[in-house]
């Protein structure tokens, strides 16, 4: 495991973070011998920010980084800022109401959680719910599986997601949940304008109270000879169908 949860790595989470949130890093470190395009706009972006980049030997980098490929950078910085839930049920009431927010019910894996939210950020998602218990943080391996997502996402912990979930839907929202046994498929539906989209633990999927709390329940066509897909896929494969559906919508509006 990484040193400490305070650090990221990785030149994409790290350019990232001095183009998000410069103020949040403390140190930057480079290994002696890094070279790259993608190093030298790491040095230079810290540069113009009157940040320094400080070059140490690969080995106290593969030490913080607790093995993991770090590509020749981490960086020392504050502790990961969740965002309050009621701040996100305070925004739901203004014209800075999101269309979309995933909620995650259980999920543990580190790089599927960071795969995900790389594609939620790229399809338009800026919020995400997680459950404070029995699941994945924002550790160093999300960040860095994340390309550097997790700072431009606002992400709530809450202690009952289903319960979240409740709130949301009394806002407005229409809860869809995945479930690979659903007759009902991700491309039979039109879906609604505001929408939480639920998804599961791997291998265990949507808890049965989540379940419940769920509008509509679909599924992804699956054709060939696997069962099913991790949740990183799936929520990619489903965010895209979303993003594909608000186009023609927007089309039809004249929108562009």
């Amino acid at each position: 495991m990484p040193e400490s949860p305070n650090i990221i790595f990785g030149t994409n989470p790290v350019l990232e973070k001095l183009r998000a949130s410069a103020d949040e890093i403390e140190e930057i470190l480079i290994a002696e011998t890094a070279q790259s395009a993608a190093m030298r706009m790491i040095v230079q972006t810290a540069a113009a920010l009157g940040l320094r980049a400080v070059r140490v030997p690969s080995r106290t980098l593969d030490r913080l980084a607790g093995g993991y490929r770090h590509q020749g950078v981490v960086a020392r910085v504050a502790s990961f800022r969740y965002h309050p839930f009621e701040a996100l049920l305070e925004l739901l009431g203004t014209d800075l109401a999101p269309n979309w927010i995933i909620a995650l019910d259980g999920l543990t894996d580190p790089r599927n959680f960071g795969a995900l939210l790389r594609t939620a950020e790229a399809a338009g998602v800026s919020h995400i719910v997680i459950a404070k218990d029995r699941a994945v943080e924002v550790t160093p391996v999300v960040v860095k599986a994340s390309a550097g997502a997790t700072h431009y996402l606002k992400i709530s912990k809450v202690t009952n997601l289903r319960r979240a979930v409740a709130e949301l839907k009394e806002r407005g929202y229409w809860a869809v949940g995945l479930d690979g046994h659903s007759a009902e498929s991700i491309y039979d539906r039109a879906m609604p304008e505001r929408l939480i989209i639920v998804l599961g633990a791997e291998g265990k999927g949507l808890r049965p109270l989540t379940l419940r709390e769920c509008d509509f329940v679909l599924s992804i066509p699956m054709l060939g000879k696997i069962a099913s897909l991790n949740v990183a896929v799936a929520g990619a494969v489903f965010l895209y169908e979303l993003v594909r559906q608000r186009k023609i919508i927007d089309k039809g509006s004249g929108k562009r």
